[in-house]
Formats: C-alpha cells, sequence, structure tokens
C-alpha cells in the first residue's frame, strides 16, 4: 500500500483494499487482520497514514444533513462573522438552528421562512447575551421581509422554549443612533446639519425615557418612538436652522427608513412637552405651540420628573390629601371646598373653573379605538317554520282551564271564540 501502512499484529506491509457490504476496508492478505475496521475515513491525508479523523472533517457528517440544512448553517456562521460576534455566539446559534430544523413544521416551510430562520438565531443568541442587535439590522443584511421575521422569530421562541429577554431601551437607543448619518459633513449632509453624536445620544436618552415614563413606550415598537426623539434632539440642539426641516426629510439625510407610525410618535411627545411647558410660568407668557416648544426642550427635560408631576397628576388622591389636611387643622370637607372655591375665584375670572390636570395613562385608554358593531342578524318569518313539540304543550288548555275560560266569557257576555 502506498504511505508505508503496516499490520499492527504481524508488521506486514502487504494491506489491500477489500470492500465488504460497499464499505472500503483495508486488510493485510497475510494474517487476515482488518487494519481501518470502525475507522471514518476522508479524502485527507491522514487516510494514507492510518489516523482517525474526526466526525466534523469526515465526509459522513454531510451525509447525514439534508443540503438545505447545510447552507443554513453556512449561512449562520457568516452573518455571525459580518456581525463579529464572539466564537461562543457562533456556536450557540448554530445549535439553536439544529434544534429548530428537527422539527416537521420548520423542514417543511417555505424557502423564505428557512432564509429567515437563520436571523432569528443569531438574534435570539445576541438577546441572551445582552449583546445590542436590531431586528431591522438582521433584515436588513439578509434582505427579509420584517412581518415575516417577525413571525418566525415568535415561533422559534415558543417551539424552542427559549427564554430571551427584552433589549435594553438604553442600548437599543444607542445602537440605533449609530447607524444615523449625521456625524460627519459629506455632499449630501449641509454642514448646519451636522450634530455631535455624545450630545445627540445623550438628549435622544432622555426624550426616549420621557416617553416611557409617560405610557408612549409601553406595547409598542421602539423604532418609531426613537425616530421621533431623535429627530426632536436634533432639532432642539440647533432649533434656529433645523426648525424647518421636516421628518421625512431628516430620515432621508440620515438615510434611514422612516417608520410607518414615527409621525404620530412624534405628536404625541410634542403634546406631551406642551403639556410640561405649561407648568412653567416664564413659558406659559409665550404661547408655545407644537412648533416653537422645540427650542426649549433642554430646559424642560433638565426638570423632567418635578414637570411631569406636575403635567400628570391624580386628581382624587390630591383631594384627599387636601381633605386630610384640612380635617387635620379642624375643618370639615365643606369648610375646606367653600376655601378652595374662594381661592380660585382670586385668580380665575368669574364663571370659569381651573383646568383639570390631564390624566397619565395609555394613549390606548384616553382615545380607544372605535369598535365595529355588527348588524344584528336578520330574520324572515315565513310561517312554514316546523314548531317542537314542546311548544306546541304550551297552547294546549287542560279541561279545568276550558271551563275557567268559558266562565270568564260568561260574565263578560263575550260569545265563544270559533
Amino acid at each position: 500500500m502506498p504511505g508505508g501502512g503496516r499490520c499492527p499484529d504481524c508488521g506486514s506491509t502487504e494491506l489491500v483494499e477489500d470492500s465488504h457490504y460497499s464499505q472500503s476496508q483495508l486488510v493485510c492478505s497475510d494474517c487476515g487482520c482488518v487494519v481501518t475496521e470502525g475507522v471514518l475515513t476522508t479524502t485527507f491525508s491522514d487516510e494514507g497514514n492510518l489516523r482517525e479523523v474526526t466526525y466534523s472533517r469526515s465526509t459522513g457528517e454531510n451525509e447525514q444533513v439534508s443540503r438545505s440544512q447545510q447552507r443554513g448553517l453556512r449561512r449562520v456562521r457568516d452573518l455571525c462573522r459580518v456581525l463579529q460576534l464572539p466564537a461562543t455566539f457562533e456556536d450557540t446559534a448554530v445549535a439553536y438552528y439544529q434544534q429548530a430544523h428537527r422539527h416537521a413544521g420548520i423542514r417543511a416551510a417555505r424557502l423564505q421562512k428557512k432564509e429567515v430562520l437563520v436571523g432569528c438565531c443569531v438574534l435570539v443568541t445576541c438577546r441572551q447575551h445582552n449583546w445590542p442587535l436590531t431586528m431591522g439590522t438582521v433584515c436588513t443584511l439578509l434582505y427579509a421581509d420584517l412581518d415575516v421575521f417577525a413571525g418566525t422569530y415568535m415561533q422559534i421562541v415558543k417551539l424552542l422554549g427559549l427564554d430571551v429577554p427584552s433589549l435594553c431601551l438604553a442600548d437599543l437607543v444607542k445602537t440605533y443612533c449609530s447607524s444615523f448619518k449625521l456625524f460627519q459633513a459629506s455632499p449630501s449632509v449641509p454642514a448646519k446639519y451636522v450634530e455631535d453624536k455624545e450630545k445627540l445620544l445623550s438628549r435622544t436618552l432622555q426624550l426616549v425615557e420621557l416617553a416611557d415614563e409617560t405610557w408612549l413606550v409601553t406595547g409598542r415598537h421602539p423604532l418609531p418612538v426613537i425616530t421621533a426623539a431623535t429627530f426632536l434632539a436634533w432639532q432642539s440642539l440647533q432649533p434656529s436652522a433645523r426648525l424647518t426641516c421636516s421628518l421625512a426629510r431628516f430620515c432621508k439625510l440620515a438615510d434611514v427608513d422612516l417608520p410607518c407610525p414615527a409621525p404620530s410618535r412624534l405628536q404625541e411627545l410634542l403634546a406631551v412637552l406642551l403639556r410640561m411647558a405649561e407648568q412653567l410660568a416664564w413659558l406659559q407668557v409665550l404661547g408655545l405651540d407644537r412648533r416653537s416648544v422645540v427650542k426649549h426642550i433642554g430646559d424642560l427635560l433638565q426638570h423632567r420628573r418635578t414637570l411631569v408631576r406636575k403635567a400628570f397628576r391624580d386628581g382624587t388622591a390630591e383631594q384627599e390629601a387636601g381633605e386630610k389636611e384640612l380635617q387635620g387643622r379642624g375643618q370639615g370637607p365643606g369648610q375646606g371646598n367653600e376655601e378652595v372655591a374662594a381661592s380660585s375665584s382670586l385668580r380665575l375670572p368669574e364663571g370659569k373653573r381651573p383646568a383639570s390636570p390631564a390624566l397619565l395613562l395609555p394613549p390606548c385608554m384616553l382615545k380607544p379605538p372605535k369598535r365595529i358593531c355588527p348588524p344584528p342578524p336578520i330574520s324572515t318569518v315565513t310561517g312554514d317554520e316546523d314548531i317542537s313539540d314542546s311548544e306546541i304543550e304550551q297552547y294546549l288548555r287542560t279541561p279545568q282551564e276550558v271551563r275557567d275560560f268559558q266562565k270568564a266569557q260568561a260574565a263578560t257576555g263575550l260569545s265563544n271564540p270559533p
């Protein structure tokens, strides 16, 4: 045999190949010892030296894995290397892909879903290791539809029983804002629109935290809220040169997609800022609107927590606290109401009541969607319907009822019905 192999029993070099059940084996022609029985071989040079080859390097691994799964595993590894993830992340993502591929529903899925499965396994791994990666980034790399990706992601998490923590909002803001192309001048970005990255991130984080405190983030996709907050932060840093720029143009300059709900989130944020501005006396005289309030975002965020408590307070709790205070002074609730009315009448014109504070509730409760009332079912009575036996028995009279009915008719002077 070429390569200098020897028989381990007799030391002879007369080794011949013998096909046993279509499996090639090396057998010693002198003593009949099977030299390579049970050894996985491949086309590597190790075969010539009669050394065992690991299963992952052998041809046997690819024989049991379908071509579709092999392609998916390669794409998982390629995606991890493109994102520059650690080696442990790559191994975990590959393991998740192999587990998902064992289910019949995944193996029989469409090709589009199998392509998305690659990104889902990588995203699950990153979320579990608190690695800031957004679903939109993975969809961009895979040229995948966001709705299909989200559906497959939820299916994989439920199918494999994975515990995936939600991504930290601050990390998501930093990752998403870093993709904005507004931090250095270019032919498509004028110099007056270029902004410092750290200043923009700091103010965007404050606005997103404000949106979270006022129920604008709960139960919603975070990217539209972050886009609106970044736009307001960018405008407020240089309002004189940027107030004329619209949200659509801002996204075009930053080279990011404009999410559909972002204009609505922008209007909700501006409404909250206006409520906060009403609590500052020196801003009340300016008569601010949704456009001019952007100039004072820095001052509003500086006293964010105090202004939110004043602008969105619980009127019932405040009234109860006032009654307790008056009772502690020895006054009844009625006297307290008279004093409150007298004090308010000194500050407001006659016939006007003080404005009640806004309720701090989610937008879905402040403006619930209109429910479509289904039309009542149309019932047509023709007279040909079948009458059940129980319904017929209700119209049959007993002999006593017939006698009572005849007596009643005789007393009233009415004749018997036909």
